[in-house]
C-alpha cells in the first residue's frame, strides 16, 4: 500500500525511497521496502519448477511436465480416496499478490474439496466472524478513522510495528501523534509496553487472554456512565445487552485482568466524553481463546458509545473495487465440520488447528495430498513440529512458492511464480481496510526471467489442464478493469494509468444504513451463548500456577512473518529471536541476561536466549513470530544464518477459540527451565 520511488538502470536498482506524491502513503517508507531488492536478486529464489527425485534430491523440469504431474496426482488421489483427500492451505501472502488473489480460488474451487485451510484462522477470523453476525457480511469491517479521532483505545495492537493491521495506515506514527496534537489522546492496553505503547498518552498492562473480561467491564462502565445513548432504528438488541451486562459477574475484574475497576471507569468516562472515540483491537485480542467475544464487544463499544459510522469513530470504507456490493446475507458457518475434532467451517474453510490431525488420522476422508500456496504452516501454525510430521507423511505434496523453506521441503513438486518487482499490483484487500479511500495501480518494474510464470498464469493453466479444455489466459488487469468500472467510483484501468501516484477518493464518510446487509445485531446468539464459556474460564486465570508463564508473540518492524528472512538488509544486526522476560522473574529464577533457557509447553520445547526487559509484565514472556530456520532441507542461506526458534513449536493446536475456530497463540502456558 505504500508508494515507492525506485530508481533503476539496466535492470539494477539504484535506490528505493518513499513516494511523496503518493495519495495515500505520503512518502512513508518502512524498512521492508528495502528488502524488495534482496528478494529480486536472491540466488535462492526459485523461478522454474522443481521435482523431488526418489533419493530426495531436486531436479528442474519444464512447466508442461509439472502441470501434468500436479493434475494427474490430484485426480488419482481424489478418485481413490474421495475429493476431501486433497487438502489446500493458502498462506497470508496470497492476499498481497494480485494474481493469486484473483485466480487461486477459481482453481481450488474446481477440486470440490472441503479440506480447505488458510491463514485466516491463525489471524483475523474473529474480525470477519463479528462483522458477519453483526452487520451481515464478513467484509463489512469497521476501520478506525484515525485521522479525525479525538480518543483511540488500542488493545492488543501495535501499529507502529505493523503499519496497521485490519487498518491500512501508512505513516501511522505521525497519524497517532496528530491525535495528541489536536488535544486528543491514545491509550494502549497490552501485556507488553510495545513500540506503540511507548509513544502513547498512556499504557496499561493487562494479563494475557483476559481482554474479554476487561472489555465487558469497560462496556458496562460506558453504559453505566451514559445510559441515555440513543441508537439508530437499525440497531437491535440494546435491552438484551443491558440484561447480559447486569447478569455477568465482573466483581473480580482486577484479579482477572490486572486492571482496577477505578481505572476502567476512568477510561470509560474519557472515551464517552471525547468528541469522537474509537476502540481498536488486533492480533493480541484476535488470536486468543476468546477472540470472537473480544471482537464482538469491541464492535458493541463503538456502536453503543455512538461512534460507529461517525467521523473520528469506527467507519466503513467505500473502495473502488467493493467486496461487499449488493450481496445478500447468507449462512457462512458450520455447514460442515472437520473429520477429527468436529471444528465447524467458516467462509468455506476449516480451522487450521485441525490441519495436522486431518493428515495424520487414518480413516475415510484422511488428507493424502496437500497443495500449499504462499504459505509456511510449519512456522505459522500451532504445534509446528506436528505439522512437520504430518506433511512428511503425505502421499504427494505440491507447493506454489518461491523458496525451498520449512514447509516446501516436504513437497514433491514446487511451482514458483514470479514475484515482487516482477509483478504488477493493485491491493484489492487492503483498500477495503484503509483509513482513507484511495486507488492505485503499480505496474511491474522488471520483466520476469525468460521461461518463468506469473501466479495468474500458473493457476489458469492448471485450471485448463484440470478441465481438459482451453480457456483464454487473461492477465489480472482484465478483471481489475471490470471491477473498477462497476465499482462505486466508476473508475477504470485507464484512469489508474494516468495517475501513477494514486487517486484520492476522499476521507471515510458515513455510509450507513446503505452498506448494511441487515439491521445491526448487538447480541448475536452465538456470542451470547459463548459467555458461559467465558464465565467458566475465570478459574483458569484466578488460579494460575505460580511456576507457569503466559507466552505472547511480538513483531519487529523489519520482520514480515517469515517471508523476508532471506533478506540480508532486514536480518542483519543483533539477534531478535529472544525470550523477553521481566527483571523480577529473572531474579526469582536466578537468570542472567542473554542466558539460554529451555521453554516448555504441552506440545514441545525450545532453547532460546533471554532478554531482560521491564517492558513486559511479570509472569509473561514474549517471543517473535516467523523464526525456526534450523530444519534440514531448506535452501535459504541468509535465514539459516539467523535461524532462531519457532514460537509455534510451543503453541498448542488444542487451544483455540472454540467459538470461531481461530488459533489461540496469545497466552500459551509455558514453563521456563534453567539449564545446568
Amino acid at each position: 500500500m505504500c508508494g515507492l520511488k525506485i530508481t533503476h538502470e539496466n535492470q539494477e536498482i539504484i535506490k528505493i525511497e518513499g513516494d511523496f506524491e503518493d495519495k495515500f502513503s505520503r512518502g512513508h517508507i518502512c524498512p521492508k521496502a528495502n528488502g524488495l531488492k534482496d528478494i529480486y536478486l536472491d540466488s535462492d529464489r526459485l523461478k522454474f519448477p522443481l521435482k523431488k527425485t526418489e533419493n530426495g534430491s531436486w531436479i528442474q523440469i519444464d512447466w508442461s511436465e509439472a502441470y501434468e504431474l500436479c493434475i494427474a496426482k490430484i485426480k488419482e488421489t481424489q478418485e481413490k480416496f474421495g475429493p476431501n483427500a486433497v487438502g489446500v492451505y493458502q498462506g497470508n501472502p496470497s492476499i498481497h499478490n494480485l494474481g493469486t488473489t484473483m485466480f487461486a480460488s477459481e482453481f481450488f474451487k474446481l477440486l470440490k474439496t472441503k479440506s480447505m485451510f488458510t491463514a485466516t484462522s491463525t489471524d483475523q477470523l474473529p474480525h470477519h466472524f463479528a462483522s458477519w453476525l453483526m452487520y451481515g457480511h464478513p467484509m463489512l469491517l469497521p476501520v478506525p478513522d484515525i485521522d479525525h479521532t479525538d480518543y483511540m483505545l488500542i488493545i492488543g495492537g501495535n501499529p507502529l510495528a505493523s503499519n496497521g493491521s485490519m487498518m491500512s495506515v501508512p505513516d501511522v506514527a505521525k497519524r497517532l501523534e496528530a491525535i495528541r496534537t489536536r488535544n486528543g489522546k491514545f491509550v494502549v492496553i497490552d501485556p507488553r509496553k510495545t513500540e506503540t505503547a511507548k509513544h502513547a498518552s498512556e499504557h496499561i498492562f493487562i494479563k494475557p487472554n483476559t481482554d474479554a473480561y476487561f472489555l465487558l467491564a469497560f462496556l458496562k462502565a460506558i453504559m453505566d456512565y451514559k445510559s441515555t445513548i440513543l441508537l439508530n432504528s437499525n440497531v437491535d438488541g440494546k435491552e438484551e445487552l443491558e440484561r447480559i451486562l447486569e447478569n455477568f459477574d465482573l466483581s473480580q475484574i482486577e484479579a482477572l485482568s490486572g486492571i482496577s475497576i477505578d481505572k476502567i471507569e476512568q477510561l470509560a468516562k474519557e472515551f464517552v466524553d471525547a468528541p469522537s472515540a474509537v476502540c481498536y483491537g488486533r492480533v493480541g485480542v484476535s488470536t486468543q481463546s476468546f477472540g470472537g467475544l473480544c471482537l464482538w464487544i469491541i464492535n458493541v463499544i463503538n456502536i453503543i458509545s455512538g461512534n460507529l459510522d461517525k467521523t473520528g469513530g469506527a467507519m466503513f470504507t467505500l473502495p473502488a473495487i467493493d467486496f461487499v456490493g449488493p450481496s445478500k446475507p447468507k449462512d457462512r458457518f458450520g455447514r460442515w465440520k472437520s473429520r477429527v475434532s468436529q471444528y465447524p467451517e467458516f467462509l468455506g474453510e476449516l480451522p487450521v488447528a485441525a490441519l495436522a490431525e486431518e493428515m495424520l488420522t487414518e480413516g475415510e476422508g484422511q488428507i493424502k495430498m496437500m497443495i500449499t500456496s504462499c504459505g509456511n504452516p510449519v512456522l505459522s501454525t500451532s504445534n509446528g513440529e506436528q505439522v512437520d510430521r504430518a506433511l512428511a507423511s503425505l502421499d504427494f505434496m505440491v507447493s506454489i512458492d518461491i523458496y525451498l523453506n520449512e514447509t516446501t521441503r516436504h513437497a514433491d513438486l514446487i511451482l514458483p511464480p514470479a514475484t515482487g518487482l516482477e509483478n504488477s499490483h493493485y491491493d484489492l484487500t487492503f483498500h477495503n481496510l484503509a483509513v482513507r479511500n484511495t486507488a492505485k495501480y503499480s505496474p511491474r518494474l522488471f520483466e520476469k526471467a525468460t521461461g518463468a510464470k506469473y501466479d495468474w498464469e500458473i493457476f489458469q493453466e492448471l485450471r485448463n489442464i484440470f478441465l481438459g479444455e482451453i480457456q483464454e489466459i487473461v492477465p489480472p488487469e482484465v478483471k481489475l478493469d471490470l471491477g473498477l468500472k462497476y465499482g462505486p467510483h466508476k473508475l477504470s484501468m485507464e484512469a489508474l494509468f494516468e495517475n501513477p501516484h494514486g487517486i484520492d477518493l476522499g476521507p471515510l464518510k458515513s455510509v450507513l444504513p446503505n452498506r448494511l446487509k441487515q439491521n445491526i445485531n448487538l447480541c448475536p446468539e452465538l456470542f451470547v451463548g459463548d459467555l458461559e464459556r467465558l464465565e467458566a474460564s475465570k478459574k483458569d486465570y484466578l488460579d494460575k500456577n505460580g511456576d507457569d508463564f503466559w507466552l505472547i508473540g511480538r513483531r519487529h518492524l523489519r520482520d514480515n512473518n517469515s517471508w523476508m528472512h532471506n533478506s540480508s538488509k532486514l536480518m542483519k544486526g543483533k539477534n531478535r529471536c529472544t525470550l523477553m522476560i521481566n527483571p523480577e522473574d529473572m531474579e526469582r529464577l536466578g537468570l542472567q541476561n542473554r542466558q539460554v533457557v529451555k521453554v516448555k509447553s504441552r506440545v514441545g520445547e525450545v532453547l532460546i536466549p533471554i532478554e531482560m526487559s521491564s517492558d513486559i509484565m511479570p509472569s509473561v514472556v514474549s517471543m517473535p513470530h516467523g523464526y525456526g530456520h534450523n530444519r534440514k532441507g531448506i535452501k535459504m542461506q541468509v535465514a539459516e544464518n539467523y535461524p532462531g526458534v519457532s514460537i509455534n513449536d510451543l503453541s498448542d493446536e488444542k487451544v483455540i477459540d472454540k467459538l470461531t475456530g481461530n488459533s489461540a497463540f496469545s497466552g500459551v502456558k509455558v514453563k521456563i527451565l534453567v539449564l545446568n
